[in-house]
C-alpha cells in the first residue's frame, strides 16, 4: 500500500517482507522481481541494489500499540525497527544512503515508554546522519476511516530544501500534542535537527462510509437474527440509545461496531458491543492478538441487520484501487489481516505529492525507493 501511494513515477528497487501473506499479494500485483522474503535483519547492503531516493520502513506495530503489550523498540515484533537501521546502516558505510527516509507506525510510538521509545528511535537515525520530523496524518482526512498515523520524515544532513516545506512552529492537524510533547522530551542535540514539516490542509473529506460499502444483496453473510440480538444484548444503554435514535429517524442508517472490554462499576469486566453512526467506520485491525472484526450494523426503522465487513469493504476503506486487475486475498482472514495492517494509500500519496515529491526536488525523472518493512 506504501506502493500504491507512491505511484507510479516513483521506481521500487526492493520490497521486503517477513510475512508470507503479504509477500503473496504483493507478487500478485507487482510481481516477484524487487521482493524479497525474509528477515529485515538477514539483509545484506548487497542486496540493496544502488542508491535509492527514499528508504521506507513500515515497521510492527504490536509492541508500540496502546492495545498491545507495550514492549517498546526491544520488543521482537517491534524491534524490526533496527534490522532496518542496520540495513541502512550498511548503505551508509558506502556512501549509498537513501536522501530520504520515512519510518511509519502508530501514533502510540510517540509515548511508548514515556517516550523513549521515540528518542532511541530519533537518536537512531540522527546517528545515520539524518535531520528528522513528525507528523501525524489520520486517513479520516480522506477515507471514511479513522487511522491516524506517525510519519518521521527524515532527510539526509546537507540536503537542500526548499524553505516553505518547513515552518517554524507545530501546524494543526499534522502536529498535535502527542508530537508536540515527544519533540520537547528530546534531547537538545536532536531538537536542534527536528523540522516541523508543513503540509497544506486537505479539501473536505468526500466519501462517507456508506460510499465504501457493497450493495446489500451482493452480501450473503449477514448474520441471523439472534446473532443480531446477541450483539444489541452486549450494548450499553448510550449504545442502545445511539440504535433507538437511527430507527426513528425512518432513514436507512449505517454503522459500524467493534466489541470491546471494559470495566463497569458494578459488572466488573464486560465485553460490550460499541456503535458509531457518524459515517466513519473505526480504525482497521489485525484479526490476531485478540482484536475483534468490524461489524456493519444497517438499521432501517424496524428491521435491524448485522454482518462483518467484507474484504472488498476493508480495501476500500484503505483506499486500495477497485478494479478487476488489482488482486485482493480471497480468503477472510488473510485479507482481513493484510489491510487491518496496512497504510491507507490516500494518506501515502498525500504525503508523497505534498513533501516527498518536493524534497527530491526536479532533479531525478523517476525518483526510486526501497520499502522494507517487516512483520
Amino acid at each position: 500500500m506504501a506502493r500504491l501511494g507512491l505511484g507510479p513515477d516513483w521506481t521500487c528497487l526492493l520490497a521486503n517482507d517477513i510475512d508470507p501473506k503479504k509477500v503473496a499479494t504483493y507478487q500478485a500485483n507487482f510481481g516477484k522481481k524487487e521482493i524479497v522474503h525474509g528477515d529485515v535483519y538477514k539483509l545484506r547492503s548487497g542486496d540493496l541494489p544502488g542508491r535509492a531516493d527514499l528508504a521506507w520502513a513500515s515497521f510492527p506495530c504490536q509492541d508500540l500499540s496502546l492495545a498491545g503489550n507495550r514492549a517498546g523498540l526491544a520488543g521482537e515484533r517491534s524491534g524490526a525497527f533496527w534490522g532496518f537501521w542496520q540495513a541502512i546502516s550498511s548503505l551508509s558505510a558506502e556512501n549509498r544512503a537513501p536522501r530520504l527516509l520515512v519510518l511509519e507506525n502508530v501514533t502510540g510510538a510517540l509515548s511508548s515508554h514515556g517516550g523513549q521509545d521515540f528518542r532511541e528511535l530519533a537518536q537512531a537515525v540522527f546517528s545515520l546522519g539524518y535531520d528528522f520530523g513528525a507528523l501525524v496524518i489520520d486517513a479520516v482526512h480522506f477515507l471514511p476511516q479513522s487511522r491516524p498515523r506517525l510519519f518521521v520524515v527524515c532527510q539526509k544532513r546537507g540536503e537542500q530544501y526548499r524553505p516553505e516545506l518547513v515552518a517554524d512552529a507545530p501546524i494543526r492537524p499534522w502536529h498535535n500534542e502527542a508530537v508536540y510533547q515527544a519533540y520537547s522530551s528530546l534531547p537538545s542535540h536532536l531538537g536542534a535537527v527536528w523540522r516541523w514539516w508543513r503540509l497544506p490542509i486537505p479539501k473536505p473529506r468526500q466519501l462517507n462510509l456508506a460510499d465504501m460499502l457493497e450493495r446489500d444483496d451482493d452480501v450473503s453473510t449477514w448474520h441471523s437474527d439472534a446473532e443480531t440480538s446477541r450483539l444489541l444484548s452486549m450494548m450499553s444503554p448510550t449504545n442502545l440509545e445511539k440504535v433507538k435514535v437511527a430507527q426513528a429517524s425512518g432513514e436507512r442508517t449505517v454503522g459500524t461496531i467493534y466489541k470491546r472490554t471494559r470495566n463497569e462499576e458494578r459488572l466488573g469486566r464486560v465485553q460490550r458491543a460499541e456503535v458509531r453512526f457518524d459515517g466513519i467506520a473505526g480504525c482497521l485491525r489485525t484479526p490476531g492478538g485478540g482484536s475483534s472484526r468490524q461489524i456493519i450494523l444497517v438499521v432501517d426503522k424496524k428491521k435491524i441487520r448485522s454482518r462483518l465487513l467484507t474484504v472488498r469493504e476493508a480495501a476500500n476503506l484503505m483506499g486500495v484501487p477497485k478494479s478487476a486487475d488489482y488482486a485482493i486475498p480471497e480468503n477472510y482472514n488473510d485479507g482481513y489481516h493484510i489491510f487491518g495492517d496496512g497504510l491507507a494509500v490516500p494518506a501515502v500519496s498525500f504525503l508523497r505529492e505534498h513533501l516527498l515529491d518536493r524534497l527530491t526536488g526536479p532533479a531525478l525523472d523517476r525518483p526510486t525507493v526501497m520499502t522494507i518493512a517487516a512483520e
